[in-house]
């Protein structure tokens, strides 16, 4: 961090114009929520009641910026299974204490380019490979060098370098919830817009060092296209996002294998309502764990059903078949962005034929002034994996 700051303030320096004009601005987030679980098998519910909480500052002078952010949790109930606690006779709910360094970068920012390097957030397309994990109270970040380029018009080259993956396990993370991941892993995307909607090829290669986290066999490198777009229709909006990858395993992966990803996700927003359906598969090899299609950087919480039964794909893999309603309205009274959502999802095999199960999920939110108010309820029934789970969400959300 002091070669961070001092290389900041020497190229300040470089012009003195931009030497005098140094703004700052802080940065200030909290989080409580109470999140209850009630999983078949297990001996007891978990009542988990967390505080989180994130505040920094940045320093921008002209094209260049620097960003420092801490981060905190604390439980206020620890009546659950954080991953780490050894409480295994309740339920997981992954957002163990911590208090550690969420984000340190330095930043150079034009029209064209932006080179970011240091401990920072990376959010790719839907963040259904890369992402933040932002529902968790400890997000994910990567000690990172990445460079965004836009050489003409409509045209984006996204690539990234991350060394280490710090995970949501945070400080006191140990084995195979490890507090970071150690690799070498390269993220590269290409996005062009199209009348149609944005075309992106992407490629992602995860080379973890921790021998400890699967023993290596969460490596992989996927390649793949999407296309993601919205349209007015009459009075309507339509929007559509088509995606494929196709992975297999790389560096020193012990395991052989290939295996497809396929995702066709439609919307349709009228006025106040939106409606959507699509359907996702994270395809099988051979049946073996850890063959099929994973996404270990994923925010995989926005996938496949809040009961978070899928993070880790079954080795023969997963189909998830879905459906959402959602409705929402600016003002209600003294609350503002009203929204409520419903979602199904029917979850199968995609080889052996096998019903999983089925999840519910539910959410209503609202803004009163600068809190964020929601509650969210999934309902998981379990038929051929796992076990039947209820979990209930009461969250604040506030930030400057």
């Amino acid at each position: 961090m002091r070669l961070a700051l001092a290389s900041f303030v020497g190229l300040a320096a470089v012009s003195p114009a931009a030497a005098q004009t140094i703004t700052l601005k802080p940065l200030a987030e909290a989080r409580m929520r109470y999140e209850f679980v009630d999983q078949d098998g297990v001996a007891a519910n978990a009542d988990a009641a967390t505080v989180r909480v994130r505040a920094g500052v940045s320093a921008t002078s002209g094209k260049w910026s620097m960003l420092v952010e801490g981060q905190g949790n604390l439980a206020l109930s620890d009546d659950y299974f954080d991953g780490l606690n050894y409480k295994a006779g309740y339920p997981l709910v992954a957002d163990p204490q911590n208090a550690a360094l969420y984000r340190a970068q330095i930043q150079y920012r034009t029209e064209a380019i932006v080179v970011t390097a240091g401990r920072q957030r990376i959010a790719l397309d839907d963040e259904r490979f890369v992402g933040g994990v932002g529902f968790r109270q400890n997000g994910q970040t990567f000690d990172a060098v990445r460079a965004e380029i836009s050489p003409v018009a409509k045209l984006k080259i996204d690539a990234a370098y991350a060394r280490s993956v710090r995970t949501i396990w945070g400080v006191d993370g140990t084995g195979a919830r490890p507090q970071a991941i150690d690799g070498d892993d390269l993220f590269g995307n290409v996005a062009y817009a199209t009348p149609l909607g944005t075309i992106t090829t992407f490629g992602y290669l995860v080379d973890e060092d921790e021998a400890q986290v699967q023993g290596f066999r969460l490596s992989s490198q996927t390649y793949g296209l999407r296309l993601a777009g919205a349209h007015p229709a009459g009075k309507a909006r339509l929007s559509y996002a088509l995606s494929f990858a196709r992975q297999s395993d790389f560096h020193r992966n012990p395991n052989r294998y290939s295996a497809d990803y396929y995702l066709v996700d439609l919307g349709i927003e009228l006025r106040r309502a939106k409606v959507g359906a699509g359907y996702e598969v994270l395809g099988a090899d051979g049946g073996t764990a850890l063959t099929s299609f994973q996404t270990p950087f994923a925010t995989g919480f926005k996938f496949q059903g809040w009961a978070d039964k899928f993070l880790t794909t079954p080795p023969d893999g997963v189909r998830d078949l879905y459906g959402s309603a959602g409705y929402s309205l600016k003002t209600l009274g003294p609350l503002s962005a009203v929204n409520v959502q419903a979602a199904y999802h029917r979850f199968d095999s995609d080889r052996v034929v096998r019903r999983y199960g089925d999840e519910i999920d539910l959410l209503a939110s609202a803004k009163v002034r600068r809190t964020l108010v929601s509650l969210r309820y999934a309902d998981y029934r379990a038929k051929a994996f796992g076990a039947d789970t209820q979990k209930l969400w009461l969250q604040l959300d506030w930030a400057i």
